[in-house]
């Protein structure tokens, strides 16, 4: 029952759709064709992305409240920690939504990985391509002169690695970095960009892409945040 649901309701869906895009949008080119398929997951997945950026935005927000705090009552931990007791309580999240933005993604990360494991020569696009989705003949799969199907590569990995030693240097960035924070700059990056270089290239080209369009709908959010502030203090 398992394996029917996965492929027929998920793998042979998500492959085809795929194929659509690479016939239709991309000048028959799978890189373009990724990139469009995680725009427009996201697209899908956007009220689950602005809740979890709301969250966002309001942890940073309360960061420098409980900073405020820590410092107008440096001399009374027994108000202070009243006080950031206040704040915490008026603090609402909902982690279903980064939740399921998440699994998703995840899930289409699984199924990438298994167009590229079944592999997306003509004879194996035959048995599962949908009628009405035309044969693409011989996958393009050079993307910018790299070629998405191989493993072991270092362009993309590095740079998704790269993005992600950056995010993570401007989020502690002005804060008293741990030992453990150091460590987390250094070895996430690593970690996420080995993983990748032992996967086909495709995937680092799916999770560079995502991690683009949160960066836009953040700085977006941010924005509107904070014209409703100034608004409001006004």
């Amino acid at each position: 029952m398992l394996p029917f649901l996965w492929n027929d309701f998920l793998y042979q869906p998500l492959f085809n759709f795929l194929i659509w895009i690479y016939n239709n949008w991309t000048d028959q080119n799978l890189g373009w064709a990724i990139v469009y398929l995680t725009i427009i997951l996201r697209i899908v997945l956007l009220p689950f992305t602005i809740v979890t950026e709301k969250g966002k935005i309001k942890n940073e927000a309360l960061y420098d409240e409980v900073q405020r705090i820590d410092r107008e009552y440096l001399h009374d931990p027994v108000l202070k920690k009243q006080e950031i007791r206040k704040i915490l309580k008026k603090r609402r999240v909902y982690p279903w939504a980064k939740f399921v933005s998440i699994g998703v993604q995840v899930l289409v990360f699984i199924l990438l990985y298994q167009v590229f494991l079944r592999g997306i020569t003509g004879d194996k696009i035959m048995k599962i391509l949908y009628p009405a989705v035309d044969f693409p003949g011989k996958i393009n799969t050079i993307f910018f002169g790299f070629n998405l199907a191989l493993t072991h590569t270092y362009f993309w990995p590095g740079i998704v690695g790269l993005w992600l030693a950056g995010e993570i240097y401007f989020m502690l960035r002005g804060q008293k970095a741990s030992s453990s924070d150091l460590l987390y700059f250094v070895a996430f990056p690593l970690f996420v960009a080995f993983f990748l270089w032992w996967l086909p290239a495709v995937k680092s080209v799916f999770i560079l892409t995502s991690m683009l369009f949160s960066f836009i709908i953040h700085q977006f959010m941010k924005a509107i945040v904070g014209d409703k502030k100034k608004s409001a203090s006004h």
